[in-house]
């Protein structure tokens, strides 16, 4: 397992970190519990959740993920791992949680508080913004489009001095944001550094072979500015792992299971992802492999969140691991990209 630093902090994450959020809701306490036993005796060191977990997100499961993850972490050698949670932003289908959720200083602090509970820890390695509280380009789309009814007044430095209180008194280490776009994060990093408030580390935006929106502005932020990318969705909720090539269902997967959750199967993701598919087979590897470690050779990668229902999966996802893509294969998948690009946002 390789490690790498994220952003300018001193946290040495793996290469891999673990999603957890079909903890609850696909997968049992016993398989999470599994997966994690698993998970760091390969080296991984990083372990991704949130408040507002399992996926999808319904108020009977609300809090589930982070408490599988906290009946497991109660017996590890905390000070060994580096745990990441997130604070749900607004929403029109979340209001169930706290009246609807916001970055309050009130609400961060009963959100931490709640996740601390349940993760049974004292303090989160990494604390994320899940999404932005105002409307913007995120969760599916692609472009920008202002919106004039949209309230909200620049909180910025009111969400950083909440978050400053929260590492002053040690319950968190770092920040990052999440589902972010380059304007966002300039902000945090302009008032940040203008009032003297914790800098963000990371940002953990989705990244894959299908959507690599995250080269257009926010690469060159994260090597310039020193603010890792946390990779979500490297499979494209499986698409990228060849399951529904030729339009097949198989049970139990997510898509399957969710058909709302479609941001990547449109009919220019299934022509992009049999491209990609044709490029592993010419070379003798499997689809997820390559498209992981894609992800991984990427410079401002800080962690490659990968996520799976069964050990299978996950065997195969973290030993991308050790997969090495030769330039002629770089080559090729930005042909396909050029051809194709980004067809999931």
């Amino acid at each position: 397992m390789k490690y790498r630093k994220l952003g300018d902090s001193n946290l040495e994450v793996s290469e891999i970190c673990l999603g957890t959020m079909t903890f609850g809701e696909q997968n049992s306490e016993k398989d999470g519990h599994e997966q994690l036993n698993y998970a760091i005796t390969q080296g991984v060191n990083f372990i991704d959740t949130a408040e507002m977990y399992s996926v999808p997100s319904r108020e009977e499961t609300q809090g589930s993920t982070e408490r599988i993850v906290g009946s497991w972490l109660k017996n590890q050698k905390r000070e060994a791992l580096i745990v990441a949670t997130k604070i749900t932003g607004p929403a029109a289908w979340n209001s169930y949680m706290r009246g609807g959720p916001n970055f309050t200083k009130g609400q961060i602090n009963d959100a931490l508080n709640e996740s601390l509970k349940r993760l049974q820890t004292d303090y989160i390695d990494v604390y994320q913004l899940h999404w932005p509280e105002r409307k913007t380009n995120f969760f599916g789309q692609l472009n920008y489009e202002h919106d004039t009814s949209d309230l909200w007044e620049d909180n910025f430095v009111d969400v950083l001095t909440s978050l400053k209180e929260l590492t002053d008194t040690g319950k968190v280490r770092y920040i990052g944001i999440s589902n972010e776009t380059a304007w966002g994060a300039m902000k945090f990093l302009h008032y940040a550094e203008k009032f003297n408030l914790p800098k963000i580390i990371t940002i953990q935006n989705p990244y894959s072979l299908l959507n690599r929106v995250y080269d257009i502005a926010l690469a060159e932020l994260s090597m310039r500015e020193k603010v890792s990318l946390l990779a979500y969705s490297p499979l494209a909720f499986g698409m990228l792992a060849g399951k529904y090539l030729d339009r097949k269902k198989p049970n139990n997967a997510r898509l399957t299971l969710f058909p709302r959750m479609a941001r990547y199967s449109n009919d220019l993701c299934f022509e992009a992802t049999q491209k990609y598919a044709d490029i592993a087979k010419k070379y003798n590897m499997s689809l997820a492999h390559m498209s992981l470690a894609y992800v991984n050779s990427r410079p401002f990668l800080g962690s490659n969140i990968i996520g799976a229902t069964t050990m299978e999966q996950l065997k195969e996802n973290i030993s991308s691991k050790d997969v090495q893509l030769i330039p002629e294969i770089i080559k090729e998948i930005n042909e396909v990209h050029q051809l194709i690009p980004n067809p999931a946002p």
